[in-house]
């Protein structure tokens, strides 16, 4: 039922196209009707040609064989054309649908889910599918068809023969059969492999640093081996089991012109068949081989796609974050009130938050700060819906962020994370990513305000030089910088920093953080910092432990109290003096 689902929906993309497809089954029919045509000039030639005087002109002959071999190369250019027309774009499609999906789902899919995976169904896997679509509909309509043109022409030529020739048809579909539950099965775990040495590529290609300064070149080595020694085996594992059927139904073949030989023989001796007829069939029976071929071959391409197409509906399939809500008609004031938060991660079940009560004004600067583990990314993940609340309520300017539209409610919000992302793209385009319609002016203000005027004045071409991948091109407080200038471009009214200024140095941080007080004046703003002294001015600090909140007060308020907050400060500090 699930495959039927998947090959009906396979069906649907292609029915906005049907009108080539059906161009192309014309072409494959007339490529079909011209295979019986050789034989038949065999006869004609044998019979009427080389016996007596020939009863027609020496040149109908090679004028026909050029006149059937030019429609069929027509006939042939215009079936695969097509073809290949309709499946590039089906191609496209289906990718197209993959990757709006990748951008709709949770966040805990990336999780749960390795990016060689992603690639390698977006790329390899839909590719099977695609090849499955080509190669089954040309071997089965062109294969299928040009088999019935040459059973008719065999019938018609002598019936007790084409008997014994037909005897083939259900032993390869035996053949078929028996090798299609094992190649199914191998295709499915030849994926899998296929993805995982997709991922080591990945992660290698992503750490040269990591893997240089550690050495580990011969274990990345020996990981790339692994995985590609297991896909070679997964291939000649199918290639077994695919070839395996050509040469049996060869070997059917063999046996059955060998008896329509002595069959024919005998007939001849009784004159109930020519020479001319004997050489057509044979000839007839011999053509047969190609497209029986075809058809026994289509089903390793079958069964790759059919798993392949398992895979990527699976991808396609995948629940999206939430839909629908309010969108909020004006700019949000920054209210933000937390009541009785509980959260725990899809699939545990201990709580990463209990019990989490926070109210915090417009324009106000909270400060989390706690021992790693305690909840501090993770409350601040719930702001803009990256998770939902297990319990409780978050409310906005007093409404449950539920209700509101995850676009509407993430317009509300910048965030700049100690992980910047960067795109390989123009330094211009990356601070004003997002905007469709950039303005210059807010691009160069942004620059001012993150101190980065000496980077762009350093560039080739300025704003639109390209900073590479991930923006290698630029040192690591440079790229902090342009997160800090993209959040700054942004102008909203909640600000998240999550080690806003890991990446600087001493100079470059302070000077980001005047820019930081004056991005985060008139706006709510939620800091995450292990270096207690980057959030001494904010109005309140919030103690984070084990997922509850243990304190809450100004940087002075929680020194005097002696507790956990002044714990953390003096062991902050008396380490920096050592």
């Amino acid at each position: 039922m699930f495959l039927s689902s998947n090959m009906k929906r396979l069906a649907a993309l292609h029915w906005p196209y049907r009108k080539r497809l059906a161009l192309a089954f014309v072409a494959m029919i007339v490529t079909a009707a011209t295979e019986p045509v050789v034989p038949y000039i065999f006869q004609v030639l044998l019979d009427k040609g080389f016996v007596g005087k020939p009863t027609f002109s020496l040149w109908l002959v090679p004028a026909a064989v050029i006149g059937i071999f030019f429609i069929r190369g027509i006939a042939t250019f215009t079936s695969s054309y097509m073809m290949t027309w309709v499946s590039t774009r089906i191609l496209n499609e289906l990718r197209r649908q993959m990757f709006a999906r990748m951008l709709d789902l949770p966040i805990n899919f990336y999780a749960t889910n390795t990016v060689g995976k992603v690639i390698n169904s977006m790329m390899f896997e839909v590719q099977q599918i695609i090849d499955m679509v080509t190669k089954v509909f040309i071997s089965i309509v062109r294969s299928a068809l040009t088999v019935l043109g040459l059973l008719a022409w065999l019938l018609y030529l002598n019936w007790v023969l084409t008997i014994v020739t037909l005897v083939l048809l259900p032993l390869v579909t035996v053949v078929v059969r028996t090798t299609g539950k094992r190649l199914k099965k191998l295709n499915r775990d030849s994926l899998a492999v296929n993805a995982e040495l997709t991922q080591v590529i990945e992660e290698t290609t992503r750490a040269q640093q990591v893997i240089k300064i550690f050495g580990g070149q011969e274990y990345e080595k020996s990981r790339f081996h692994e995985r590609a020694e297991n896909l070679r085996r997964y291939t000649m594992r199918m290639t077994t089991a695919f070839s395996a059927t050509v040469p049996i139904t060869q070997l059917m073949t063999a046996c059955a012109v060998a008896i329509v030989i002595v069959m024919a023989l005998i007939q001849s001796g009784n004159g109930q068949i020519t020479v001319g007829g004997f050489v057509s069939f044979l000839t007839a029976m011999l053509m047969l081989l190609a497209p029986l071929k075809q058809l026994a071959e289509i089903n390793g391409p079958l069964q790759r796609g059919m798993a392949a197409a398992e895979e990527v509906y699976l991808l396609i399939d995948k629940p999206v974050e939430r839909t629908g809500g309010e969108t909020l008609a004006t700019r949000s004031s920054g209210k933000l009130e937390l009541v009785d938060v509980d959260f725990s991660y899809p699939g545990h079940s201990q709580l990463a938050l209990q019990k989490i009560n926070l109210s915090v004004q417009p324009g106000e600067t909270i400060a989390f700060v706690g021992m790693s583990g305690g909840g501090k990314s993770t409350l601040v993940s719930l702001i803009p819906g990256f998770y939902s609340a297990t319990g409780g309520k978050i409310l906005l300017d007093g409404k449950p962020i539920e209700s509101i539209s995850l676009t509407s409610l993430r317009r509300q919000i910048a965030m700049v994370s100690q992980n910047t992302v960067l795109f390989d793209d123009t330094l211009a385009a990356n601070i004003a990513y997002g905007d469709a319609r950039p303005d210059p002016e807010r691009v160069r203000a942004a620059v001012v305000a993150a101190h980065l005027t000496d980077v762009v004045e350093g560039m080739p071409e300025g704003l639109e030089t390209r900073i590479g991948d991930n923006g290698s091109r630029l040192s690591g407080g440079q790229r902090q910088r342009v997160a800090i200038a993209r959040a700054i471009y942004k102008d909203a009214p909640i600000l998240i920093l999550d080690e806003a200024t890991s990446a600087l140095d001493t100079e470059s941080e302070r000077a980001v953080q005047a820019a930081l007080d004056r991005l985060m004046e008139g706006r709510t703003t939620f800091v995450i910092a292990h270096r207690l002294s980057t959030i001494e001015r904010a109005d309140r600090i919030v103690v984070l432990s084990h997922g509850q909140i243990v304190e809450v007060g100004s940087h002075q308020q929680l020194l005097a109290n002696e507790s956990v907050y002044a714990n953390l400060y003096r062991l902050q500090f008396s380490q920096q003096a050592d």
